[in-house]
This record gives structure tokens, sequence and C-alpha cells, in this order.
């Protein structure tokens, strides 16, 4: 191994590793070239500077040019990203390798740092992942919201047409996905610590006994009614939903609530 530095890249391969001064330079690899644009640009747009490659050989000349790669696993053609992670980790050891694959059945021998699922990983998940992995070449903390990563794997597995809350037994809200905020028209980072019944005061006052059982009890409520958790029908309409309430442990240990809903039905009303 060599123990040279290379202060150009700001990389060194033996003793500290140099702070890095200038943007982080993010190697993207991918067969489909529509995956490459849209990454490209998303990652742009935070910050990032990217060198975009659709085969091995292009990925591999770019090597000595970048901070973190992201590797897709399948190239087609019986190729695979895996090969570049090889041969980056033999030829920079220090450099950060995320795989990208849509099964999480392969082995990839260890060499990467991080496996996330396309489909199933966001692309928030990867720019957290590369906020990571900077801090971390920029030798400051690495600062990681661990709830939302956490409570965003339910979000995921749900499905984004299920409006999610995610709260503590006294109606709190630890999170909300998308589909909860457009609905109750705030930002996602405006409920956190918020009381779902102190701003909901037209909800049934059942409910605050529902979540608490919930929690205290560890059982499951399933309601069908027409009265639904979050009956706000625009005028003329009446909405039947599907509200599932099941507890969890929260990120702090405590136990919680998870709330989610699905419009069964919509009903005109004269």
């Amino acid at each position: 191994m060599a123990d040279d530095t290379d202060i150009g890249n700001f990389r060194s391969s033996s003793g500290p590793v140099a702070v890095l001064a200038e943007p982080i330079r993010v190697l993207l690899l991918d067969d489909h070239p529509e995956n490459l644009v849209l990454r490209s640009t998303i990652l742009r747009k935070h910050g990032y500077l990217t060198e975009t490659a659709s085969t091995i050989e292009e990925a591999t000349a770019l090597l000595d040019k970048i901070d973190i790669a992201v590797l897709d696993y399948h190239l087609g053609a019986g190729m695979f990203g895996t090969d570049v992670a090889a041969t980056l980790r033999r030829q920079h050891p220090e450099v950060p390798i995320i795989i990208l694959s849509a099964t999480l059945e392969h082995r990839f021998g260890g060499v990467e740092d991080m496996h996330l699922l396309k489909g199933y990983s966001s692309i928030d998940d990867l720019v957290t992942a590369l906020r990571s992995f900077e801090a971390k070449l920029r030798g400051k903390p690495v600062v990681v919201n661990a709830r939302d990563f956490f409570y965003s794997r339910i979000n995921m597995a749900m499905g984004d047409d299920v409006v999610l809350e995610i709260l503590d037994g006294e109606g709190n809200w630890q999170y909300v996905n998308e589909a909860c905020a457009r609905l109750l028209e705030h930002p996602r980072d405006w409920f956190p610590g918020r009381n779902m019944f102190d701003e909901l005061p037209e909800l049934p006052k059942s409910w605050r006994a529902i979540l608490q059982t919930v929690a205290t009890t560890r059982e499951t409520y399933i309601d069908r009614t027409y009265r639904g958790l979050l009956n706000l029908p625009r005028r003329g309409e009446a909405w039947v939903w599907n509200v599932l309430v099941f507890p969890i442990t929260l990120h702090d240990g405590s136990t919680g609530v998870v709330l989610s809903a699905r419009i069964l039905e919509r009903k005109s009303v004269l």
C-alpha cells in the first residue's frame, strides 16, 4: 500500500486524513443514463460535484478524482459495480463506497461502506449517507437525524398513499410523512413536538384514550367507520378511512404509536 499523500485530491493513504476544503466530488456509476441525469441533478442541488459513468471502464478512469463513490450493483451484460468497488478499495481505501441494488440477496464481500436498496431507499437516504461520509472526510462530527431515518423505514414499507403519523402516548407528533403534511397543510418539520389534540381540536375525544391505550397495552386498533380519524372531507364529499393504530418503541426507548390511514372511498354528499 502506498504511503504517500495526494494533496491535490485531499487524500492521505497514511497518517491523519487531510481535511477537505473543496466541494465533495461523487462518482455515480449506472448503466441507465436517465438515472445518472436524475441523481446528478439532485446531488448538485445539494452542493456536490458529480462525475458520471455508465461502464466499469469509465468509472475506473475516474477513481483518482473522487471523494465518495455511489455504484449501481448490476450494470447488465454480466458486469457489476462491485468490480469497481474492489478496484477503488485497493487504490484509495479511504474513499467511502455506497452500493445501490434492487435486492438484498447478493453478498458484496464487505468492500462497500453502505448498501441502499433501490426502490425502497429514497434520495433522502442517499443524501443522508453522503452527508455522513462528507462530515468524516472534513473532520467534522457526524450528525444524522436518526429519528427521521428510523421512522422513514415504516413510511416506505407502508407506501406513499398512506397518511402516516408517529406519536407518543400523549399524542405528541414524532414524525409525519408527506401525505399527512399535505393533508393537514403544514410542512413536515412543523409537526415534531406539537400535540395532535391541541392542533386538531375537532378530533373526537375518544382518540386520546385510543392512543394512550395502544401505547400502554401494546394492543392494535383498527377503525373502518365512516367517521375516520382524519375525516376532513372537501365540501360535498365524505371520506371513508381505514385507520390502523399499532404500538412502536420510539427512538428514545419510550412506547409510542404508529397511526396510518388510507382513504377507502370518497362519497358525494348532497
